[in-house]
């Protein structure tokens, strides 16, 4: 997308520094996940926006382990043999969730390819576990692919969550690189299955959410042919932010988009029917999750 974007690789452009942010009531959020031994995406990705999130007294819980059988090249999670699920996580995550005050509570995971199901059991008694302790409180997912198991996808969807969110990431031309054990059609078809199995069982809509990363490479004409394969997956959620790189050993920034670009693309996206869409530099998967479905609904 270097038509619109900034040369420079060195140095972050001005859109892209931030305060850093006061403790404040990060400590005890930190706090409360060390006791209840959780993991966030907030922490394990390295999230630019970890300190506003937990100051406001938000977190997004990182399910089954901090670490991934899967190495995407844009990530921080660390890969390596995970070790066995935890049987009593569903409770703590539960109890965090109750202790916080959380109304909209975003649950995500690392992939994880060793469990027959991919973890879909795991999801399953997470929200289970939230619906008994905080039952007013909407509940929004972020799985992996599931390996492409749409027994998987169903076990989740008819948990009932509040929202179903499984991540594109980028352009189908850059899957190879950036995500080369995941693949772009059973991304959207584990979007499009969501709509399919509401359907079939006569449950009530279920949003479907997902998210791109800008600055590896693509183009604008990529991103909207991409909307449009969400659009036709019955996506209605979308988000679209910069990408930044975790470390030396991830792949480089091509480009650091300007905030006018984010503005247009979300204009095309709305365009193309997207009920809510988020994007901004900052944007991230579960970023302002709360206020993203509320606007959905209105």
């Amino acid at each position: 997308m270097s038509d619109a974007h900034t040369t420079s690789r060195e140095r972050l452009p001005a859109w892209l520094r931030r305060p850093i942010a006061t403790p404040g009531r990060a400590t005890a959020v930190e706090g409360l996940l060390g006791e209840l031994r959780l993991n966030t995406v907030c922490q394990s990705a390295k999230c630019p926006n970890r300190g506003e999130c937990y100051s406001s007294g938000t977190a997004t819980f990182l399910i089954m382990g901090d670490v991934c059988t899967r190495g995407c090249r844009f990530c921080a999670v660390e890969t390596r043999e995970p070790a066995p699920l935890d049987a009593d996580e569903p409770a703590r995550v539960a109890e965090a969730a109750r202790r916080m005050g959380l109304t909209h509570v975003v649950v995500t995971t690392v992939t994880r390819d060793d469990l027959e199901d991919g973890g879909a059991a795991h999801f399953v008694a997470v929200i289970e576990a939230l619906r008994e302790s905080v039952p007013a409180a909407a509940i929004e997912v972020l799985t992996s692919d599931f390996g492409g198991r749409m027994a998987s996808v169903d076990a989740v969807v008819d948990a009932r969550p509040d929202v179903f969110n499984h991540n594109l990431e980028t352009v189908p031309r850059l899957y190879e690189q950036v995500r080369p054990e995941a693949e772009y059609r059973r991304s959207l078809a584990v979007l499009a299955r969501v709509r399919e199995r509401t359907a079939e069982t006569g449950a009530a809509h279920l949003p479907t959410k997902s998210g791109l990363m800008l600055g590896l490479g693509e183009t604008p004409a990529e991103i909207v042919e991409v909307m449009r394969d969400l659009r036709e997956a019955g996506c209605e959620l979308l988000t679209l932010g910069q990408y930044l790189r975790p470390s030396a050993a991830h792949l480089p920034v091509v480009d650091f988009v300007e905030p006018a670009v984010f503005e247009r693309l979300a204009r095309e996206a709305r365009e193309l029917g997207f009920t809510a869409v988020a994007s901004a530099p900052f944007v991230r998967s579960s970023y302002h999750a709360k206020e993203l479905a509320a606007d959905a609904s209105c």
